[in-house]
């Protein structure tokens, strides 16, 4: 049976398939282990459905883990459901684009030397304000026309 080079480059495409597959699984199990690690009674943690509390206990056996969402309120939640444990969020980073956006504006204004900043969309500008004499200028040439 000859060997033609379609078939090598068909096993070789399927080598290469075959070791992303392994690569790919070895590192959700080692995600996995690292959430495993983190997840003891006392740190806040979110649930794959969006539900934050504090880790109450878990139970290993039952694969159960008690979650306190308020003071006093404990809900009971399978332990696979915990999708990661929350982390504190620095205060000097923002929370938005929006945010940033203002953030690096303010910034831009400070750097120029200006006190004046680009009205945001939407925000109204006083227009009673006399006009320069530049557009006075302007205006003045077109009524000429």
């Amino acid at each position: 049976m000859p060997v033609d080079g379609l078939s090598i480059a068909m096993f070789a495409i399927l080598a290469v398939l075959i070791f992303f597959m392994f690569r790919n699984s070895r590192k959700r199990k080692a995600q996995v282990e690292e959430l495993q690690a983190k997840i003891v009674p006392g740190v806040e943690v979110m649930t794959n459905f969006g539900l934050f509390g504090t880790l109450v206990s878990i139970d290993e056996v039952s694969n159960e883990a008690e979650l306190e969402v308020t003071p006093g309120t404990i809900v009971r939640v399978h332990r696979q459901t915990i999708a990661k444990v929350v982390t504190a969020v620095d205060s000097d980073s923002p929370r938005s684009v929006e945010e940033a956006m203002a953030i690096a504006n303010r910034e831009a204004a400070e750097k120029e030397g200006t006190d004046s900043v680009a009205p945001e969309f939407g925000e109204r500008v006083d227009t009673t304000e006399e006009p320069s004499v530049e557009t006075s200028k302007r205006s003045a040439k077109e009524d000429d026309k």
